[in-house]
């Protein structure tokens, strides 16, 4: 899990490729346990840059990585940005996955 995370952040602006479902939601977890964290300190400081900070640095590797994911299954990176679609591909089994009588 902690690989695919370090890939993910190591590609954090290359939208092109492909992502695994694993990465996907291991970076997934990643990016909302980060800035729930984050959220919580802020809370206890009383302070508002933490989580901020966290959800600046983290939203654009976020996106990249859905948008590798969405490659994956076969369909532009576009469509991030309709949320249940999203959902639906995101959980969709990749091309790798499929067998021959799937097509």
């Amino acid at each position: 899990m902690f690989n695919q995370i370090g890939n993910s952040l190591t590609k954090y602006v290359d939208f092109q490729g492909k992502s695994t479902r694993k990465e996907f939601w291991s970076f997934f977890l990643f990016f909302y346990v980060v800035t729930f964290i984050a959220g919580g300190l802020d809370g206890l400081y009383g302070t508002e840059f933490i989580g901020a900070f966290a959800f600046v640095a983290l939203i654009l590797p976020y996106l990249a990585v859905a948008v590798r994911r969405m490659n994956d299954v076969g369909k532009s990176g576009w469509f991030i940005l309709v949320p249940f679609y999203n959902l639906i591909l995101a959980l969709s089994p990749t091309r790798s996955e499929k067998t021959s009588h799937d097509y």
